[in-house]
Protein backbone atom coordinates (compact mmCIF):
# COMPACT_ATOMS: atom_id res chain seq x y z
CA UNK A 1 0.00 0.00 0.00
CA UNK A 2 1.64 3.76 -1.17
CA UNK A 3 3.95 4.84 1.96
CA UNK A 4 1.49 8.45 1.50
CA UNK A 5 -1.24 7.12 2.96
CA UNK A 6 -2.35 7.72 6.92
CA UNK A 7 -3.19 4.29 8.55
CA UNK A 8 -5.55 5.18 11.26
CA UNK A 9 -7.42 3.40 13.29
CA UNK A 10 -6.74 0.64 10.84
CA UNK A 11 -8.36 2.30 7.51
CA UNK A 12 -6.95 4.03 5.27
CA UNK A 13 -7.21 8.00 5.40
CA UNK A 14 -7.77 8.64 1.77
CA UNK A 15 -7.76 12.11 2.04
CA UNK A 16 -3.97 12.59 2.79
CA UNK A 17 -2.48 15.56 0.72
CA UNK A 18 0.18 13.80 -1.81
CA UNK A 19 3.93 14.35 -1.41
CA UNK A 20 4.94 17.07 -2.90
CA UNK A 21 2.00 19.24 -3.02
CA UNK A 22 1.37 22.31 -1.23
CA UNK A 23 -0.46 21.49 1.96
CA UNK A 24 -2.32 24.98 1.65
CA UNK A 25 -5.47 25.44 -0.49
CA UNK A 26 -4.38 25.39 -4.29
CA UNK A 27 -6.47 28.31 -6.57
CA UNK A 28 -8.03 26.28 -9.13
CA UNK A 29 -10.15 27.14 -12.02
CA UNK A 30 -13.31 25.92 -13.06
CA UNK A 31 -11.83 24.20 -16.26
CA UNK A 32 -9.43 22.49 -14.63
CA UNK A 33 -11.47 21.16 -12.60
CA UNK A 34 -13.84 19.95 -15.38
CA UNK A 35 -10.57 18.20 -17.02
CA UNK A 36 -9.66 16.16 -14.46
CA UNK A 37 -13.15 15.28 -13.88
CA UNK A 38 -13.38 14.12 -17.55
CA UNK A 39 -10.25 12.28 -17.49
CA UNK A 40 -10.99 10.18 -14.28
CA UNK A 41 -14.41 9.37 -16.54
CA UNK A 42 -12.31 8.10 -19.14
CA UNK A 43 -10.50 5.47 -16.69
CA UNK A 44 -12.92 5.00 -13.90
CA UNK A 45 -16.66 4.76 -15.53
CA UNK A 46 -15.48 2.28 -18.80
CA UNK A 47 -14.44 -0.85 -16.47
CA UNK A 48 -16.70 -0.49 -13.26
CA UNK A 49 -19.67 -0.12 -15.99
CA UNK A 50 -18.52 -3.57 -17.50
CA UNK A 51 -18.77 -5.03 -13.89
CA UNK A 52 -21.63 -4.13 -13.17
CA UNK A 53 -22.90 -5.06 -16.58
CA UNK A 54 -22.12 -8.26 -15.97
CA UNK A 55 -23.55 -8.31 -11.92
CA UNK A 56 -26.49 -7.54 -13.80
CA UNK A 57 -26.62 -9.98 -16.33
CA UNK A 58 -25.75 -12.56 -13.67
CA UNK A 59 -28.41 -11.91 -11.92
CA UNK A 60 -31.15 -11.35 -14.73
CA UNK A 61 -30.20 -14.45 -16.61
CA UNK A 62 -32.40 -16.63 -15.01
CA UNK A 63 -35.38 -15.02 -16.42
CA UNK A 64 -34.15 -15.52 -20.00
CA UNK A 65 -33.48 -19.16 -18.63
CA UNK A 66 -36.95 -19.30 -17.53
CA UNK A 67 -38.77 -18.76 -21.09
CA UNK A 68 -35.18 -20.79 -22.39
CA UNK A 69 -37.07 -24.18 -21.12
CA UNK A 70 -35.72 -24.23 -17.51
CA UNK A 71 -39.41 -24.27 -16.06
CA UNK A 72 -40.06 -26.99 -17.69
CA UNK A 73 -36.74 -28.95 -17.28
CA UNK A 74 -36.25 -28.37 -13.76
CA UNK A 75 -39.81 -28.68 -12.92
CA UNK A 76 -40.55 -25.16 -11.82
CA UNK A 77 -44.33 -25.00 -11.52
CA UNK A 78 -46.17 -23.32 -9.15
CA UNK A 79 -44.71 -20.85 -7.32
CA UNK A 80 -41.03 -22.59 -7.41
CA UNK A 81 -39.63 -20.35 -9.80
CA UNK A 82 -40.87 -17.71 -7.49
CA UNK A 83 -38.59 -19.04 -4.94
CA UNK A 84 -36.07 -19.52 -6.57
CA UNK A 85 -35.60 -16.00 -7.98
CA UNK A 86 -36.61 -14.59 -4.26
CA UNK A 87 -33.59 -16.89 -2.34
CA UNK A 88 -31.01 -13.97 -4.10
CA UNK A 89 -32.18 -11.66 -2.47
CA UNK A 90 -32.09 -12.23 1.59
CA UNK A 91 -28.02 -13.03 1.68
CA UNK A 92 -27.87 -9.88 -0.98
CA UNK A 93 -29.65 -7.59 1.69
CA UNK A 94 -27.85 -9.02 4.67
CA UNK A 95 -24.20 -8.56 3.32
CA UNK A 96 -24.08 -5.05 1.67
CA UNK A 97 -23.50 -3.17 4.75
CA UNK A 98 -20.07 -5.41 5.99
CA UNK A 99 -18.98 -5.13 2.54
CA UNK A 100 -19.18 -1.84 2.62
CA UNK A 101 -16.90 -1.94 5.61
CA UNK A 102 -14.54 -4.17 3.82
CA UNK A 103 -14.30 -2.04 0.91
CA UNK A 104 -12.96 0.61 3.33
CA UNK A 105 -10.64 -1.51 5.39
CA UNK A 106 -9.12 -2.84 2.15
CA UNK A 107 -8.32 -1.60 -0.69
CA UNK A 108 -11.41 -1.82 -3.73
CA UNK A 109 -8.87 -3.19 -6.13
CA UNK A 110 -8.75 -6.28 -4.14
CA UNK A 111 -12.34 -6.90 -2.80
CA UNK A 112 -14.39 -6.27 -5.61
CA UNK A 113 -12.83 -8.71 -7.79
CA UNK A 114 -12.89 -11.24 -5.42
CA UNK A 115 -16.45 -10.96 -4.77
CA UNK A 116 -17.03 -11.47 -8.33
CA UNK A 117 -14.90 -14.40 -8.67
CA UNK A 118 -17.09 -16.31 -5.94
CA UNK A 119 -20.28 -15.68 -7.78
CA UNK A 120 -18.98 -16.51 -11.22
CA UNK A 121 -17.70 -19.61 -9.49
CA UNK A 122 -20.92 -20.72 -7.62
CA UNK A 123 -24.24 -19.43 -8.25
CA UNK A 124 -24.97 -20.32 -4.93
CA UNK A 125 -23.14 -17.92 -3.49
CA UNK A 126 -24.25 -14.62 -5.98
CA UNK A 127 -26.50 -12.99 -3.96
CA UNK A 128 -23.94 -13.08 -0.82
CA UNK A 129 -21.16 -11.92 -2.67
CA UNK A 130 -23.10 -9.72 -5.48
CA UNK A 131 -23.83 -7.85 -2.32
CA UNK A 132 -20.60 -6.17 -2.33
CA UNK A 133 -20.57 -5.07 -5.69
CA UNK A 134 -23.30 -1.86 -6.84
CA UNK A 135 -23.19 -0.74 -3.37
CA UNK A 136 -19.37 -1.12 -3.16
CA UNK A 137 -19.48 0.80 -6.41
CA UNK A 138 -21.93 3.45 -5.81
CA UNK A 139 -19.72 4.04 -2.44
CA UNK A 140 -16.17 4.11 -4.31
CA UNK A 141 -17.34 6.67 -6.89
CA UNK A 142 -17.99 9.08 -3.98
CA UNK A 143 -14.57 8.27 -2.79
CA UNK A 144 -13.49 10.05 -6.19
CA UNK A 145 -15.95 12.66 -7.06
CA UNK A 146 -17.92 15.20 -4.97
CA UNK A 147 -22.00 15.13 -3.95
CA UNK A 148 -22.54 17.65 -6.91
CA UNK A 149 -20.63 15.98 -9.84
CA UNK A 150 -21.92 12.07 -8.53
CA UNK A 151 -25.15 11.58 -9.72
CA UNK A 152 -24.04 11.60 -13.68
CA UNK A 153 -21.20 8.90 -13.10
CA UNK A 154 -23.47 6.79 -10.93
CA UNK A 155 -26.67 7.12 -13.84
CA UNK A 156 -23.82 5.95 -16.33
CA UNK A 157 -22.64 2.92 -14.35
CA UNK A 158 -26.06 2.12 -13.47
CA UNK A 159 -26.82 1.92 -17.25
CA UNK A 160 -25.11 -0.96 -17.36
CA UNK A 161 -28.08 -2.88 -15.72
CA UNK A 162 -30.46 -1.67 -18.98
CA UNK A 163 -28.06 -2.65 -21.53
CA UNK A 164 -27.36 -6.10 -19.55
CA UNK A 165 -31.54 -6.06 -19.59
CA UNK A 166 -31.26 -5.32 -23.47
CA UNK A 167 -27.79 -7.43 -24.24
CA UNK A 168 -29.21 -10.21 -22.25
CA UNK A 169 -32.21 -10.85 -24.06
CA UNK A 170 -30.06 -10.56 -27.14
CA UNK A 171 -27.69 -13.47 -25.70
CA UNK A 172 -30.05 -15.74 -24.63
CA UNK A 173 -31.46 -15.78 -27.79
CA UNK A 174 -28.04 -16.88 -29.77
CA UNK A 175 -27.06 -19.27 -26.85
CA UNK A 176 -30.68 -21.12 -27.21
CA UNK A 177 -29.23 -22.13 -30.03
CA UNK A 178 -26.77 -24.10 -28.56
CA UNK A 179 -29.33 -26.72 -27.21
CA UNK A 180 -27.74 -30.30 -26.52
CA UNK A 181 -24.17 -29.40 -26.90
CA UNK A 182 -22.19 -31.26 -24.17
CA UNK A 183 -25.63 -32.70 -22.73
CA UNK A 184 -26.70 -29.35 -21.87
CA UNK A 185 -30.12 -27.69 -22.60
CA UNK A 186 -29.83 -23.56 -24.12
CA UNK A 187 -30.58 -22.45 -20.68
CA UNK A 188 -27.68 -23.90 -18.67
CA UNK A 189 -25.44 -22.40 -21.52
CA UNK A 190 -26.74 -19.10 -20.39
CA UNK A 191 -25.48 -19.77 -16.71
CA UNK A 192 -22.20 -21.29 -17.89
CA UNK A 193 -21.13 -18.73 -20.42
CA UNK A 194 -21.98 -15.85 -18.72
CA UNK A 195 -20.44 -17.11 -15.58
CA UNK A 196 -17.19 -17.84 -16.97
CA UNK A 197 -16.72 -14.37 -18.48
CA UNK A 198 -17.15 -12.73 -15.04
CA UNK A 199 -14.63 -14.73 -13.70
CA UNK A 200 -12.03 -13.74 -16.00
CA UNK A 201 -12.90 -10.03 -16.05
CA UNK A 202 -13.06 -10.45 -12.32
CA UNK A 203 -8.92 -11.75 -12.48
CA UNK A 204 -8.29 -8.33 -14.94
CA UNK A 205 -9.94 -6.29 -12.48
CA UNK A 206 -6.90 -6.62 -10.01
CA UNK A 207 -4.55 -5.21 -11.99
CA UNK A 208 -6.67 -2.79 -13.88
CA UNK A 209 -8.98 -1.52 -10.76
CA UNK A 210 -7.51 2.12 -9.41
CA UNK A 211 -8.06 2.22 -5.65
CA UNK A 212 -8.23 6.23 -4.59
CA UNK A 213 -6.97 9.51 -6.09
CA UNK A 214 -3.99 9.93 -4.56
CA UNK A 215 -2.53 6.54 -6.00
CA UNK A 216 -4.29 6.57 -9.33
CA UNK A 217 -1.13 6.25 -11.53
CA UNK A 218 -3.03 8.02 -14.33
CA UNK A 219 -3.51 11.29 -12.73
CA UNK A 220 -0.42 13.57 -12.37
CA UNK A 221 0.77 14.87 -8.95
CA UNK A 222 -1.11 17.99 -9.70
CA UNK A 223 -4.08 16.16 -10.96
CA UNK A 224 -4.00 14.24 -7.38
CA UNK A 225 -3.68 17.62 -5.69
CA UNK A 226 -6.92 18.93 -7.61
CA UNK A 227 -8.90 16.18 -6.80
CA UNK A 228 -7.99 15.90 -2.91
CA UNK A 229 -8.93 19.28 -2.88
CA UNK A 230 -12.56 19.07 -4.20
CA UNK A 231 -13.20 16.48 -2.05
CA UNK A 232 -11.97 18.08 1.03
CA UNK A 233 -14.36 20.97 -0.04
CA UNK A 234 -17.26 19.00 -0.24
CA UNK A 235 -16.42 16.54 2.78
CA UNK A 236 -17.27 19.72 4.80
CA UNK A 237 -14.67 18.44 7.27
CA UNK A 238 -15.90 15.38 8.18
CA UNK A 239 -14.26 12.06 9.13
CA UNK A 240 -12.77 9.75 6.72
CA UNK A 241 -11.81 7.07 8.77
CA UNK A 242 -13.47 4.03 10.38
CA UNK A 243 -15.05 3.76 13.94
CA UNK A 244 -17.98 1.69 15.26
CA UNK A 245 -19.74 4.91 15.96
CA UNK A 246 -19.91 6.07 12.76
CA UNK A 247 -21.61 3.20 11.36
CA UNK A 248 -24.15 3.55 14.20
CA UNK A 249 -24.86 7.03 13.66
CA UNK A 250 -25.60 5.74 10.24
CA UNK A 251 -27.28 3.11 11.05
CA UNK A 252 -29.96 5.32 13.65
CA UNK A 253 -30.61 8.24 11.62
CA UNK A 254 -34.09 8.52 10.71
CA UNK A 255 -33.22 10.17 7.18
CA UNK A 256 -31.64 7.49 6.18
CA UNK A 257 -34.66 5.21 6.93
CA UNK A 258 -36.49 7.30 4.85
CA UNK A 259 -33.70 7.07 1.68
CA UNK A 260 -34.33 3.26 2.33
CA UNK A 261 -38.46 4.07 1.23
CA UNK A 262 -37.88 5.37 -1.12
CA UNK A 263 -35.23 3.21 -3.07
CA UNK A 264 -37.88 -0.16 -2.02
CA UNK A 265 -39.96 1.60 -3.72
CA UNK A 266 -38.30 2.19 -6.57
CA UNK A 267 -35.74 -1.18 -6.56
CA UNK A 268 -39.28 -3.45 -6.98
CA UNK A 269 -40.25 -2.69 -10.39
CA UNK A 270 -36.84 -2.66 -11.57
CA UNK A 271 -36.33 -6.13 -10.11
CA UNK A 272 -39.82 -6.72 -11.32
CA UNK A 273 -38.88 -5.24 -15.15
CA UNK A 274 -35.55 -7.43 -15.06
CA UNK A 275 -36.88 -10.29 -13.74
CA UNK A 276 -40.35 -10.14 -15.55
CA UNK A 277 -40.41 -8.06 -18.68
CA UNK A 278 -39.50 -11.27 -20.90
CA UNK A 279 -42.63 -13.48 -19.29
CA UNK A 280 -44.85 -10.44 -19.63
CA UNK A 281 -43.86 -9.89 -23.11
CA UNK A 282 -44.50 -13.69 -23.87
CA UNK A 283 -47.57 -13.38 -22.25
CA UNK A 284 -49.39 -10.96 -24.66
CA UNK A 285 -48.64 -14.15 -27.10
CA UNK A 286 -45.23 -14.20 -28.70
CA UNK A 287 -43.08 -17.16 -28.84
CA UNK A 288 -40.08 -17.85 -27.06
CA UNK A 289 -38.00 -16.13 -29.44
CA UNK A 290 -39.50 -13.18 -30.26
CA UNK A 291 -40.22 -12.55 -26.38
CA UNK A 292 -36.37 -12.54 -26.14
CA UNK A 293 -35.94 -10.08 -28.91
CA UNK A 294 -38.77 -8.21 -27.58
CA UNK A 295 -37.24 -7.15 -24.35
CA UNK A 296 -34.44 -5.19 -25.43
CA UNK A 297 -36.13 -1.85 -26.47
CA UNK A 298 -37.08 -1.28 -23.23
CA UNK A 299 -34.16 -1.66 -21.40
CA UNK A 300 -31.93 0.34 -24.36
CA UNK A 301 -34.97 3.21 -24.02
CA UNK A 302 -34.38 2.84 -20.22
CA UNK A 303 -30.03 3.31 -20.74
CA UNK A 304 -30.45 6.20 -22.51
CA UNK A 305 -32.84 7.92 -20.23
CA UNK A 306 -30.64 6.91 -17.02
CA UNK A 307 -27.97 8.83 -18.68
CA UNK A 308 -29.86 12.01 -19.81
CA UNK A 309 -31.50 12.18 -16.26
CA UNK A 310 -28.28 11.71 -14.53
CA UNK A 311 -26.63 14.38 -16.32
CA UNK A 312 -29.24 17.19 -15.91
CA UNK A 313 -29.78 16.19 -12.25
CA UNK A 314 -25.97 16.81 -11.74
CA UNK A 315 -26.43 20.19 -13.93
CA UNK A 316 -29.10 20.97 -11.73
CA UNK A 317 -28.10 20.14 -8.52
CA UNK A 318 -31.49 18.27 -8.23
CA UNK A 319 -32.59 15.01 -6.67
CA UNK A 320 -35.94 14.77 -5.26
CA UNK A 321 -38.20 16.44 -8.42
CA UNK A 322 -36.10 14.25 -10.91
CA UNK A 323 -37.13 11.11 -8.45
CA UNK A 324 -40.65 12.19 -8.27
CA UNK A 325 -41.08 12.81 -12.29
CA UNK A 326 -39.75 9.51 -12.90
CA UNK A 327 -41.84 7.87 -10.84
CA UNK A 328 -44.79 9.40 -12.28
CA UNK A 329 -43.46 8.43 -15.45
CA UNK A 330 -43.09 4.49 -14.87
CA UNK A 331 -46.84 4.40 -13.04
CA UNK A 332 -48.71 5.62 -16.39
CA UNK A 333 -46.49 2.85 -17.54
CA UNK A 334 -47.80 0.43 -15.27
CA UNK A 335 -51.62 1.81 -15.18
CA UNK A 336 -51.23 1.24 -19.21
CA UNK A 337 -50.35 -2.25 -18.51
CA UNK A 338 -52.88 -2.70 -15.78
CA UNK A 339 -55.87 -1.55 -17.95
CA UNK A 340 -54.75 -3.04 -21.56
CA UNK A 341 -54.38 -6.32 -23.04
CA UNK A 342 -54.02 -5.23 -26.37
CA UNK A 343 -50.10 -6.39 -27.43
CA UNK A 344 -49.25 -3.34 -28.65
CA UNK A 345 -50.53 -1.15 -26.28
CA UNK A 346 -49.14 -2.73 -22.84
CA UNK A 347 -45.99 -2.76 -24.63
CA UNK A 348 -46.20 0.43 -25.09
CA UNK A 349 -46.37 0.60 -21.20
CA UNK A 350 -43.75 -1.99 -20.34
CA UNK A 351 -41.38 0.46 -22.21
CA UNK A 352 -42.73 3.63 -20.18
CA UNK A 353 -42.59 1.90 -17.08
CA UNK A 354 -38.90 1.47 -17.83
CA UNK A 355 -37.56 4.76 -19.18
CA UNK A 356 -39.51 6.21 -16.46
CA UNK A 357 -37.92 4.29 -13.16
CA UNK A 358 -34.69 3.28 -13.70
CA UNK A 359 -32.92 6.96 -14.24
CA UNK A 360 -34.50 6.58 -10.65
CA UNK A 361 -32.24 4.68 -9.06
CA UNK A 362 -28.76 6.51 -9.64
CA UNK A 363 -30.62 9.92 -9.01
CA UNK A 364 -31.40 8.42 -5.63
CA UNK A 365 -28.49 7.22 -4.47
CA UNK A 366 -26.74 9.85 -5.49
CA UNK A 367 -29.26 12.09 -2.98
CA UNK A 368 -28.82 9.42 0.11
CA UNK A 369 -24.79 9.63 0.05
CA UNK A 370 -25.40 12.92 0.03
CA UNK A 371 -27.27 13.30 3.44
CA UNK A 372 -24.18 10.96 5.30
CA UNK A 373 -21.48 13.13 7.20
CA UNK A 374 -18.11 11.33 6.42
CA UNK A 375 -16.87 8.46 4.37
CA UNK A 376 -18.47 5.20 6.90
CA UNK A 377 -21.32 7.34 7.11
CA UNK A 378 -22.11 7.32 3.72
CA UNK A 379 -21.04 3.86 2.92
CA UNK A 380 -23.09 2.28 5.66
CA UNK A 381 -25.60 4.63 4.37
CA UNK A 382 -25.26 3.61 0.72
CA UNK A 383 -24.97 -0.14 1.98
CA UNK A 384 -28.56 0.09 4.11
CA UNK A 385 -30.51 1.64 1.23
CA UNK A 386 -29.45 -0.85 -1.52
CA UNK A 387 -29.07 -3.54 0.86
CA UNK A 388 -32.45 -3.43 2.79
CA UNK A 389 -34.10 -1.80 -0.31
CA UNK A 390 -33.02 -5.25 -2.09
CA UNK A 391 -35.34 -6.96 -0.45
CA UNK A 392 -37.89 -5.55 -1.58
CA UNK A 393 -36.47 -8.19 -4.94
CA UNK A 394 -38.16 -10.82 -2.59
CA UNK A 395 -41.64 -9.16 -3.21
CA UNK A 396 -41.30 -8.82 -6.98
CA UNK A 397 -40.36 -12.29 -6.98
CA UNK A 398 -43.91 -12.68 -5.74
CA UNK A 399 -45.96 -10.42 -6.84
CA UNK A 400 -45.61 -11.71 -10.80
CA UNK A 401 -48.38 -14.74 -11.01
CA UNK A 402 -51.55 -14.57 -12.56
CA UNK A 403 -50.66 -13.21 -16.34
CA UNK A 404 -51.01 -11.54 -18.87
CA UNK A 405 -52.49 -8.40 -17.20
CA UNK A 406 -50.92 -9.33 -13.62
CA UNK A 407 -53.23 -7.54 -11.61
CA UNK A 408 -51.57 -7.90 -8.18
CA UNK A 409 -48.04 -7.33 -9.59
CA UNK A 410 -48.73 -4.15 -10.93
CA UNK A 411 -50.88 -3.01 -8.35
CA UNK A 412 -48.21 -3.45 -5.99
CA UNK A 413 -46.17 -1.85 -8.00
CA UNK A 414 -48.07 1.63 -7.96
CA UNK A 415 -48.54 1.97 -4.78
CA UNK A 416 -44.75 1.51 -4.34
CA UNK A 417 -44.24 4.17 -6.97
CA UNK A 418 -46.82 6.25 -5.35
CA UNK A 419 -44.81 5.68 -1.62
CA UNK A 420 -41.41 7.01 -3.05
CA UNK A 421 -42.81 10.14 -4.80
CA UNK A 422 -44.67 10.80 -0.92
CA UNK A 423 -41.21 10.20 0.92
CA UNK A 424 -39.45 12.26 -1.61
CA UNK A 425 -41.65 15.03 -1.23
CA UNK A 426 -41.55 15.03 2.52
CA UNK A 427 -37.23 14.54 2.28
CA UNK A 428 -37.10 17.96 -0.05
CA UNK A 429 -38.86 19.40 2.63
CA UNK A 430 -37.06 18.16 5.80
CA UNK A 431 -33.74 18.76 3.81
CA UNK A 432 -34.16 22.03 3.12
CA UNK A 433 -36.08 22.53 6.72
CA UNK A 434 -32.69 21.32 8.45
CA UNK A 435 -30.04 23.57 6.20
CA UNK A 436 -32.04 26.75 7.84
CA UNK A 437 -31.52 25.27 11.11
CA UNK A 438 -28.06 24.96 10.87
CA UNK A 439 -27.65 28.23 8.77
CA UNK A 440 -29.64 30.14 11.92
CA UNK A 441 -26.91 28.14 14.71
CA UNK A 442 -24.25 29.33 13.16
CA UNK A 443 -24.85 32.73 12.61
CA UNK A 444 -25.73 32.70 16.02
CA UNK A 445 -22.60 30.91 17.00
CA UNK A 446 -20.39 32.62 14.32
CA UNK A 447 -19.72 29.39 13.33
CA UNK A 448 -17.36 29.03 9.96
CA UNK A 449 -14.72 26.53 8.05
CA UNK A 450 -12.43 27.29 10.77
CA UNK A 451 -14.58 24.84 13.14
CA UNK A 452 -14.36 22.19 10.55
CA UNK A 453 -12.07 19.94 13.04
CA UNK A 454 -14.43 20.79 15.86
CA UNK A 455 -17.57 19.25 14.50
CA UNK A 456 -15.90 16.72 12.60
CA UNK A 457 -16.94 13.67 13.90
CA UNK A 458 -20.37 14.99 14.11
CA UNK A 459 -21.76 14.08 10.91
CA UNK A 460 -24.80 15.32 9.40
CA UNK A 461 -25.60 16.12 12.89
CA UNK A 462 -22.64 18.95 12.50
CA UNK A 463 -24.27 22.71 12.16
CA UNK A 464 -21.66 23.11 8.97
CA UNK A 465 -23.48 20.22 7.15
CA UNK A 466 -25.40 21.06 4.72
CA UNK A 467 -28.24 18.83 2.57
CA UNK A 468 -28.07 18.88 -0.99
CA UNK A 469 -31.74 20.49 -1.27
CA UNK A 470 -34.49 20.35 -3.83
CA UNK A 471 -36.20 24.12 -2.31
CA UNK A 472 -35.10 27.45 -2.93
CA UNK A 473 -33.70 28.95 0.71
Amino acid sequence: MSADLKEKNGSVDHLSIPPNSDEESVQVDEAARQRVLRKMDWHLLPFISMLYLLSFLDRANIGNARIAGMAVDAHLDGLKYNVVAAVFFIPYALAEVPSNVCLKLFRPSRWIPTIMIAWGNARVFLGLTEAGLFPGITFYLSLWYRRQDVAKRIAIFFSAATIAGAFGGLLAYGIEHMEGIAGLHGWQWIFCLEGIVTVLVAFASYFYMHDYPETAKFLTAEERTIVVQMLKEDKQGQSTHFEYKYVWQAMFDYKTWVQVGIYIGLLVPVYAIALFTPTIVKALHYSAANAQLLTVPPFVAGCICTILVGMYSDKFNLRGPFVIGGCLVSMIGYIILISQSRPGVSYLGAILAAVGVYPTIAVDLAWAGSIAGGDICKGVTIAMVIGIGNLGGVCSSFIYINGPRFYEGHGTIIALLAMSMSLSAFAMWDYNRLNKKNEEICIAKGLDEKDHETYKDAGNKSPLFRYVTDLAC
